[in-house]
């Protein structure tokens, strides 16, 4: 039985980190091991960003569980997704959380730089008053989902990665009350991180601002 140290849990969804089978769409312009850079550096800030946070967190892996690797066992309880798409997936791993107890929790992925601690301590406190709380992103999707009883709707007859995800998610949520977060922008394609000071460093040389 998993011990419990807080009502309220953070899932953290990643991609195992190897070379070709992270940010694909950023890789087709600044190359492989480029973007395999950039999402390392982005797993390592959402370490940094929720590690302090007074809440039990989970790691869902998408491949395989890797022990020895940023994600702190002292810090982080460690799992595997399951199901057949995000949505699945997504819906899978709140049930398993609030199966075992937990009250509020909040799901978010591992690659997002315009996230910080503050905004996660902000969505934990929405749920106080909220029964959903949503971080919507720019292209369409969101960041960041959190809820105090599971609605598997939310997770049901969605086209996951368009744009159409968080209108929908919106529409499933209409009779319920939610607040919605401010809108962050998500690191998918090079015009996402080309004017960021914090990506040049894993820049390939050949691109400049003027790029595309």
């Amino acid at each position: 039985m998993q011990q419990l140290t807080s009502k309220k849990a953070l899932i953290i969804f990643t991609r195992n980190p190897e070379l070709g089978k992270v940010k694909t769409r950023l890789a087709k312009t600044v190359g492989d091991e480029s973007a395999l850079k950039i999402y390392k550096f982005l797993l390592n800030h959402t370490v940094e960003i929720t590690k302090k946070i007074n809440v039990d967190k989970f790691v869902f892996y998408s491949e395989t569980i890797n022990q020895n690797d940023i994600w702190d066992t002292d810090i982080f309880k460690k799992k595997l997704q399951t199901g057949k798409d995000l949505g699945d997936r997504m819906n899978n791993a709140f049930l398993e959380l609030f199966k075992i107890g937990y009250e509020k929790v909040i799901i978010i992925g591992s690659d997002m730089f315009d996230l910080d601690k503050k905004d996660l301590d902000s969505a934990f406190a929405a749920l106080y008053t909220k029964q959903f709380v949503i971080g919507p992103a720019t292209d369409g999707g969101y960041y960041l989902l959190g809820m105090n009883e599971l609605n598997p709707a939310i997770f049901q007859d969605k086209n996951w990665g368009t744009s159409s995800v968080l209108g929908k998610t919106l529409e499933n949520l209409k009779d319920e009350k939610y607040l919605l977060l401010e809108e962050r922008n998500d690191v998918d394609y090079y015009e996402d991180i080309k004017n960021v000071e914090a990506f040049q460093q894993f820049l390939p040389s050949y691109l400049d601002k003027n790029f595309l």
